[in-house]
Parts: C-alpha cells; sequence; structure tokens
C-alpha cells in the first residue's frame, strides 16, 4: 500500500511540475507570436494525442513520464520540410534575442511562481509546527554557550547591532531564519520568553562549518524542539531499560539532574556513556501514575555500525510529544511569505551547489527520483499541507537546476542568447554542438551521483 502511495504522489508530483514548466514556455511563446508544433507531457511513444484546431498544437501524452518538451516551430530543425515564407515570421529562430531569451527562461520562472503559489495555500490554510520552545542544549554548542537552559521560548530575531527584529512564530520559521544567517557566517540575537520574562540571547554563527550546514545545523548549534513530553513507548526484552524496571508509559523527566524532554539528546547522552551507570528521574505511567522515581540504569556498550566506535544503548523505544502551534495567514502576507520562502530557498539551493561544485559541500546532498518518490509518498501521508510543501520544494529544485548554465538545459541557451546580446553575433553551431556534448557529460555525471545516492539511502552504506 505504501508503495502504491509513492507511486502515486510521485506520478502527481511530476506531472505537475513538468506541466507547469513547459506551460511556461508555450505561453509565452504564444505571446510572442511562435507557433507551438507539440506540447508533451513525457518521452518516447505517445499514449494519447489530441491536435488543437485553434493553434494546430499537438497536444501529447507519452509512455516515459519522467519530463516534457514544447517543440517549436523553427528552420534549424533538421530532417523536415522547409518552413513556408508566410510561416517564417513565427519560427522560434526569427525572434529577436530578448524574445527568445523570455520564452526559454519562462519555464523555470513558471516553476517558481507555482511554488509562491504552494507556499502561500500552505499559509492561508493553515498548519500546524512545532512551537519554537528548545530543549537543554549540549554542553560547548553556540547554544549552550549562549546561555539558553532548555524551556525557552524564542520568539523574534535579529541581526547584531543591526535591522528589526523578524517574529519567530515556529519551530519551522526560527529554523528557516537561523539557516540564512550561518550561511552568511552571523551572529545574531534571539529574544527568548520563559517563566522569569523575555531575555536576549546572542548567537554566534561565525564558527560554523560547511559540513555543519550540510547536516542538520539546527542539532550542531544545539537546538532541539523542547518542552514537550518524553516517554516509554516499549522496552526491548532484556535490555538494560528492562532490567532498570522502565516500562512503557513512563516518562523521562531528567537524566543526571538534567532535565529532558527531546529523543535527540537524550539519545545522544546516554551513547556517551557505555558502561557507565546513569541516573534518570522517571514519573511513572500506569497504576503508578504521576510518582516520581530516580532510576540508575548502565547503557550496554555497542558497536556504532557507521563510526565503529563504543556507544550506549538503554533498549528502549522512545515517543516525543512537542507543544505545537496553529499557525495562519492573510492571503497578502500569505503571498509575501510565499516569495520569501521561495526566494531563501532557491538562494539556498544555488549556494549548496555552488559549495558541491568547488568541493566545499558535500555530493551526497544531490537526491534522485528514487528519494524523490519516497519523499513525495511520505508528505502524501502526512496530509495536504506537507505535500504541498514537498512540491513547492521541488519546483523550485526543478527551477534552479534548468537556470544552471549547462548546455542542454535552460540556462545553457540563455548564456546564448546573453553572449548574443552583448557581442552581436550568434554563437556558432559548431560551438554550440561542443558545448552540447559537455553539457550532457555534465547531466549524465549528475544523474548518475544522485541515483547513487538513492541506492546508498536504500540499502544504507
Amino acid at each position: 500500500m505504501n508503495l502504491l502511495i509513492e507511486l502515486l504522489a510521485f506520478a502527481v508530483a511530476i506531472g505537475v511540475l513538468v506541466v507547469v514548466h513547459e506551460y511556461g514556455h508555450y505561453s509565452v511563446a504564444r505571446l510572442c507570436g511562435v507557433k507551438v508544433l507539440r506540447f508533451s507531457i513525457g518521452f518516447g511513444k505517445p499514449l494519447f494525442q489530441w491536435v488543437s484546431p485553434k493553434t494546430g498544437t499537438e497536444w501529447t501524452i507519452a509512455a516515459l513520464p519522467l519530463g516534457g518538451y514544447v517543440k517549436m516551430l523553427d528552420e534549424r530543425e533538421t530532417g523536415t520540410e522547409p518552413i513556408p515564407v508566410e510561416a517564417l515570421p513565427h519560427a522560434f529562430n526569427r525572434q529577436s534575442v530578448w524574445r527568445r531569451f523570455a520564452i526559454v527562461a519562462a519555464g523555470p520562472v513558471a516553476n517558481f511562481l507555482l511554488a509562491i503559489v504552494l507556499f502561500a495555500l500552505v499559509f492561508a490554510t493553515g498548519v500546524t509546527e512545532p512551537a519554537a520552545v528548545v530543549a537543554a542544549p549540549s554542553p560547548n554548542t553556540p547554544a549552550a554557550i549562549a546561555g539558553f537552559e532548555g524551556g525557552e521560548t524564542i520568539v523574534a530575531v535579529r541581526a547584531e547591532n543591526a535591522g528589526e527584529s523578524e517574529p519567530v512564530r515556529s519551530w519551522s520559521d526560527l529554523r528557516w531564519k537561523l539557516l540564512g544567517a550561518a550561511f552568511d557566517h552571523k551572529r545574531v540575537v534571539l529574544s527568548a520568553k520563559d517563566a522569569h520574562g523575555t531575555s536576549d540571547f546572542q548567537l554566534d554563527l561565525r564558527g560554523l562549518g560547511e559540513k555543519d550546514v550540510d547536516d542538520d545545523f539546527m542539532s550542531h548549534l544545539g537546538f532541539e524542539p523542547g518542552g514537550g513530553k518524553l516517554t516509554v513507548a516499549g522496552v526491548q526484552p532484556g535490555s538494560a531499560a528492562q532490567k532498570a524496571g522502565l516500562a512503557a508509559g513512563d516518562r523521562l523527566r531528567a537524566v543526571d539532574g538534567i532535565p529532558t524532554d527531546n529523543a535527540t539528546a537524550f539519545i545522544a547522552y546516554v551513547k556517551s556513556h557505555a558502561g557507565k551507570a546513569v541516573t534518570l528521574q522517571v514519573e511513572r505511567g500506569g497504576k503508578a501514575a504521576g510518582k516520581l522515581e530516580d532510576v540508575s540504569i548502565v547503557p550496554q556498550a555497542q558497536r556504532d555500525e557507521t563510526t565503529g566506535q563504543q556507544i550506549g544503548r538503554i533498549g528502549a523505544e522512545l515517543a516525543t510529544q512537542v507543544p505545537s502551534i496553529d499557525v495562519h495567514y492573510g492571503p497578502i502576507e500569505s503571498l509575501q511569505l510565499g516569495a520569501h520562502r521561495t526566494w531563501d530557498l532557491a538562494v539556498y539551493s544555488v549556494r549548496m551547489f555552488g559549495r558541491m561544485v568547488v568541493g566545499e559541500a558535500s555530493l551526497k546532498n544531490l537526491s534522485g527520483p528514487v528519494t524523490i518518490a519516497d519523499y513525495a509518498g511520505k508528505s502524501a501521508r502526512l496530509g495536504p499541507s506537507a505535500f504541498l510543501s514537498f512540491l513547492a520544494l521541488v519546483s523550485i529544485s526543478l527551477g534552479v537546476l534548468n537556470l544552471l548554465p549547462i548546455p542542454v538545459l535552460d540556462g545553457g541557451h540563455l548564456l546564448y542568447y546573453l553572449v548574443e546580446a552583448v557581442t552581436g553575433k550568434v554563437v556558432s553551431d559548431r560551438w554550440q554542438l561542443v558545448f552540447q556534448r559537455a553539457g550532457l557529460a555534465c547531466i549524465v555525471a549528475l544523474s548518475a551521483i544522485a541515483l547513487f545516492n538513492d541506492l546508498a539511502r536504500l540499502i544504507h552504506f
């Protein structure tokens, strides 16, 4: 059943994104007076065809759905009959350089506009997200150095000594604001509320490494969602947790006197105490509900398959229930936030790709169709808001990818047109062929890396 959901969600996602992208090309081509011969969704053998009596465009759905194209009237097309003289003004190659530029750029622009609309729908209809309540940070992390102790609710963020404070509405909102500051290696001021009022915390992001931004940088900063309930969902037979008397329904309040309300921080603490006794403050569930007990437990030492190091495990399944908040915005504000989120993600994608090119970021960040299908299915199961957000994210990625200055992609053609606009000369067919072969090699290499990453994630190596 899950596989069916993933395939259906993947088909819908790819179908929507391809249609929007190609319709961007089609609509601007029509506005510029260019005749469109075919609008195809997919490649290969046509499964369905229909010719518009008004425009003469052939609409096609083909067998291989991974992509699509818009075929326009063009004198450079080989193997076709000569174009009638009266139709020449409607040929793509006869258009001015700026018209050709607009037609090609319209595809990626359509993807960005789709992302703005999708994000705006999510913001306008409302979404339930974790509140921006922080858990107790690990020692020596930027969050701990800034003075966070856990339980604070972050309400605003601003650049140090500059700018107005921007409100923080949710954990997701906080993450995006800190991501931008982390890329710029800034120091920011976070305003947070606790039982004693509102305080400012200076967070230094200047020492954050590139790998820290590649991975879950919030964890590297020491930030994890907090303020919730960390409970035992199950206990493995013969485990340290069972020997210590832990049972499903028990709530974990503290470990060695440190308040704990986040599974990630708790697991990290247990891993670092292999073979060493730790004391858990437990609020009993079941018949002894509400009773507080101190439980001594010795995490069993096991070899970590990833690092090869000895880590501690107690054999308990954990569940975290964090406080959530319903985030709603008005129509205009939703569009503004949608545009802002789209811009942030597009800039982030470009920066990340640039760092992969120069070796400052791992190529493991590239994903292929298998990972996209997996996340499409997962987001679809989470609900409409999650799926729309996923669709917007992939639409932005598709727009950015197509704008890369690689021949065979839209960005490569745009580069040709810019050269033509500056020099007044069209890039020769010979050089276009050379660049096209180089571009095709780049695309094949990127596709191979993305597919390898997909397989690596599936089999965990």
